[in-house]
């Protein structure tokens, strides 16, 4: 009754006449200001006068909308005699809780040294050149398998591996791991466990004298350096199974998800049953074009930019947006929900490599939505738009 001024009051009391909700309505001179404890109570809910067309959220109950973007190959590298590697974790990239990234380089000659990962499973993706990799799984069985440009990796949580390069340019690729916590600087790796394991129980676990671990090496080799192995002694080894650690995304028919303004090559655990827990695969959006808005059911989303120049728009609920240009060695992180597109606004393909932390791709397109909501609905969620405006919107 704040609306009601007491003049008002005092002509419909004089007259006899009983205050009701349609009087409090029509003299209300803006819309309805609720407070505590107005509409009533569980099974006695009561309709209220109209309040604001919009709704307004106080930045008290919403938290800020956070940095989605990190430029990855603008950090500095971890360095060692073979090669490098640079990491974007929750540490480096706050946002990035579900999802780290690391870009690898490999000298000709170099390997990742034989290690596992404690708490997070290893998708790859191999940008150029061509490496071999080495897993071995809790059976005792182990698989070879040799790698090119637009092949993938994925070894499970815990699973022994090891990375190789092939013949004599160089190799490199990017990794992502299904724990945002994860950090390279956190790999179990063979020469830092024999280092610091005492001399007499490795005698005994090989069968061999003590001394011959002094020449070892003292510490991590991380990425070491060695002769080239040349691509005709480079062992391929596959299993047959179907649960094969190697993908050919580039090659494979059953990676392709193309879109209007562009081609998508992905690879989920349905075509490729190793990868339980991520999926991923390239993007490529022709110069104008868009990955039209949608939201991810089910996983969060993590990009690393290949070529080109990108523009990704992102709504977080509570009325928040932001909008962020991507460049090669960039990194976009969406969480899991949150509505984006991704916009090529430059004037060449614009390429992302992407992966999911969960093995299902899950996704819901605006478009499609609004496509399959009755015309009456959408008619009263726009309010005030002109039905033509409607009819354009179903038929996109």
């Amino acid at each position: 009754m704040d609306s009601i001024s007491r003049r008002q009051m005092l002509a419909v009391t004089a007259a006899g006449g009983l205050l009701t909700t349609t009087t409090i309505v029509n003299a209300q001179t803006g819309p309805f200001q609720s407070k505590p404890g107005d509409g009533g109570v569980a099974r006695a809910a009561t309709e209220l006068p109209p309040g604001e067309k919009v709704a307004y959220h106080n930045p008290k109950d919403v938290a800020d909308m956070p940095d989605f973007h990190f430029s990855l190959d603008a950090s500095r590298p971890k360095v060692t005699s073979g090669g490098w590697a640079k990491e974007a974790t929750v540490h480096q990239f706050p946002i990035s809780e579900g999802i780290a990234g690391v870009h690898m380089f490999l000298d000709p000659g170099a390997a990742r040294e034989l290690h596992w990962h404690a708490i997070a499973a290893e998708w790859a993706y191999v940008i150029d050149g061509r490496c071999q990799t080495v897993v071995l799984d809790p059976s005792g069985a182990s698989e070879i398998n040799n790698y090119g440009p637009g092949d993938l990796w994925f070894f499970p949580r815990g699973h022994g591996h090891s990375i190789q390069t092939i013949g004599d340019k160089p190799c490199h690729f990017v990794l992502s791991f299904d724990n945002g916590g994860f950090s390279e600087h956190s790999t179990f790796s063979i020469t830092d466990w024999i280092d610091v394991t005492p001399k007499d129980m490795l005698a005994l676990d090989f069968g061999v004298p003590k001394d011959v671990f002094d020449a070892f090496p003292k510490g991590e080799t991380y990425i070491q350096a060695g002769p080239v192995l040349p691509a005709s002694e480079a062992l391929d080894a596959p299993w047959p199974k179907e649960s094969t650690h190697k993908f050919s995304l580039l090659h494979d028919n059953r990676a392709v998800r193309d879109f209007d303004g562009g081609t998508f090559r992905l690879a989920t655990v349905d075509e490729w049953p190793v990868s339980k827990s991520m999926s991923g695969g390239v993007m490529t959006i022709k110069p104008g074009a868009m990955r039209n808005l949608h939201w991810n059911v089910n996983a969060n989303e993590w990009h690393y930019y290949l070529r080109g120049k990108g523009q990704v728009a992102l709504f977080g609920s509570g009325g928040r947006g932001k909008v962020a240009e991507f460049k090669p060695g960039d990194v976009a992180y969406i969480p899991q929900g949150f509505g984006h597109a991704i916009k090529n606004v430059g004037d060449e393909d614009l390429e992302i490599v992407q992966t999911w932390d969960n093995g299902k791709f899950e996704e819901i397109d605006l478009t499609k939505w609004v496509q399959s909501s009755p015309r009456y609905l959408l008619a009263n969620n726009f309010a005030g738009v002109p039905e033509t405006t409607i009819t354009r919107l179903k038929q996109a």
